[in-house]
C-alpha cells in the first residue's frame, strides 16, 4: 500500500491543483503515490486503469476543474467496476 491513505492523495491533488487546472481541466486525473499517474479521457478508463496498476489503492480520481464529489470506493467485481460511496465516522 505503499504507506499513503487517500487524505494523502487527497492533499497532493489540492497541491497540484493548480497547474492542473491551468493545462487538463475537464480531464480525469489518477493520483497514487503523492503523484500524479494518469490522465484520462473518462473516469471508467481512470477506474479501470488504477485498479490494474495499484489493486485496491489507496488511489485518487478526480474530473480536473469539477467540484469535489463524495469520495467513492471502486473494485473489480466480476469484471466490472462498482462503486460505493465512503461513509465518514
Amino acid at each position: 500500500m505503499n504507506g499513503t491513505d487517500l487524505d494523502t492523495e487527497i492533499a497532493a491533488y489540492e497541491a497540484m491543483r493548480g497547474d492542473l487546472e491551468a493545462y487538463r481541466t475537464g480531464r480525469w486525473v489518477l493520483v497514487h503515490g503523492r503523484e500524479l499517474a494518469g490522465e484520462y479521457d473518462s473516469f471508467e478508463t481512470a477506474a479501470e486503469d488504477a485498479l490494474r496498476r495499484f489493486g485496491r489503492g489507496p488511489f485518487l480520481i478526480r474530473q480536473v476543474g469539477a467540484p469535489a464529489l463524495p469520495v467513492l470506493k471502486a473494485e473489480l467485481e466480476a469484471g466490472r467496476l462498482a462503486y460505493r460511496r465512503r461513509f465518514s465516522a
